[in-house]
């Protein structure tokens, strides 16, 4: 008979004294051990069918016995163990149940997994980022004093992918962190340089501001594979540099900054962190609000404008408009002019829904190997446009990047 965890003569010993005292209390203070290591060995006995139900065949256990009492037969099965506790660094995946046909439940399933550091992480680089907050010394747009009350300046950031690596015998151009960082910040004071004076800005980010969202560099809803330069940890804080010398930036020649954070399909998590740790940093700057919310859309109207804006990948754009139409009604019927931009998809594409103009924009990041095997070769581009608060749109700045020479 195959008893593992247990020897057959402490078994038949564990029988004995069980049928002898009647409980597995008494029976462990006869033989002088805990009261649980005497029940795990009941236990065990009972599935061979020792306290009974003989023979059991090797590798086989008692699942569950009847027998009639008083004419009625009675089934017995194995009882519950222990109550489950959560392990030390383990935290709750997912749960599901078995229900019966009035969805009461039956059986749960509890799947863990290992807890995640990534959040400290997060917050250590903010800590670490905040603590130091001087600018970089070329910031050097000269402060603007006098800036026109009637304008308004969107700087759309589309999928900035901070942290992406790209080798250039594979893709066609070198791409890190670095190369990364350094693009936005020279793209963007080119930009704010080229725009007009318009009081207020609105730093638009429109998802997957980081190309990973934890240091398991994978794609959070599909698990797809993704090249990362770098630690976690250095992402994360080097994109909080960036991102707030583009919010200084702005500064210089703007009175006013709204900055507005989407979460994206590769950074739903991190781009939490990252809003409210930039909150806090503004939070006694009267020209900044950062724009604290878990929604997936961004709506603002300035006079006559309406502007919308999701990062793309869970709705169509037709979608959008009607987004804005349905959720926005008092701001929908005041505005004459009515915008959507998204990102996502990494070209430009611009269609009218009803009178909704619906734009997706260029990103500034090179391709991956993913990217240039599926021959994405859209260009790369920073555009920021200006609106009248009565005319609407009034013009765009653009700043583009050359097409990489293709090594060999």
């Amino acid at each position: 008979m195959s008893n593992p965890g247990f020897a057959e003569d402490v078994l038949q010993e564990t029988t004995a004294l069980f049928s002898q005292h009647g409980s597995i209390s008494a029976a462990a203070r006869a033989a002088g051990i805990p009261r649980q290591t005497m029940q795990h060995r009941v236990r065990r006995a009972a599935e061979l069918g020792m306290l009974g139900y003989t023979p059991v065949l090797p590798g086989f256990a008692i699942k569950q016995t009847s027998e009639k009492i008083n004419g009625a037969w009675v089934k017995q099965t194995k009882e519950p163990g222990p109550k489950f506790e959560l392990p030390a660094g383990q935290v709750i995946k997912e749960i599901s149940f078995l229900g019966d046909a009035d969805d009461r439940q039956v059986l749960k399933w509890t799947k863990t997994t290992a807890e995640s550091k990534n959040l400290e992480h997060f917050i250590s680089a903010l800590e670490a980022r905040f603590a130091k907050p001087e600018l970089r010394p070329y910031l050097d747009i000269v402060p603007t004093v006098k800036t026109n009350d009637d304008l308004m300046s969107v700087y759309p950031i589309a999928d900035q992918h901070h942290g992406l690596m790209a080798w250039g015998r594979e893709t066609g151009e070198d791409y890190d962190l670095k190369i990364g960082a350094q693009r936005l910040r020279d793209c963007a004071k080119r930009l704010i340089d080229q725009s007009p004076q318009s009081s207020l800005a609105i730093i638009l980010n429109l998802g997957d501001w980081q190309h990973t969202d934890d240091s398991k560099n994978v794609t959070p809803g599909h698990h797809h594979g993704l090249d990362a330069d770098s630690r976690y940890y250095k992402i994360v804080e080097s994109g909080v540099d960036l991102l707030v010398d583009v919010i200084e930036l702005a500064l210089q020649k703007h009175e006013r900054v709204i900055v507005r954070n989407l979460p994206g399909n590769h950074d739903p998590h991190s781009s939490v962190p990252l809003t409210i740790g930039i909150r806090q940093h503004y939070r006694n700057n009267p020209r900044i609000d950062v724009v604290n919310s878990p929604s997936d859309f961004f709506y603002h109207r300035f006079g006559k404008v309406l502007i919308g804006a999701t990062h793309g990948h869970k709705i169509k754009p037709a979608n959008m408009a009607m987004d804005m139409a349905v959720t926005q009604r008092e701001d929908w019927a005041k505005a004459d002019y009515r915008h959507f931009f998204f990102g996502h998809i990494h070209h430009e594409t611009a269609v009218e829904v009803g009178d909704v103009r619906v734009e997706s924009f260029q990103s500034l990041a090179s391709k991956d190997q993913y990217g240039r095997g599926m021959g994405f070769n859209s260009g790369r581009s920073l555009s920021s446009i200006t609106f009248h608060s009565r005319d609407g749109e009034i013009g765009r700045h653009r700043v583009n990047i050359p097409p990489p020479r293709r090594l060999k």
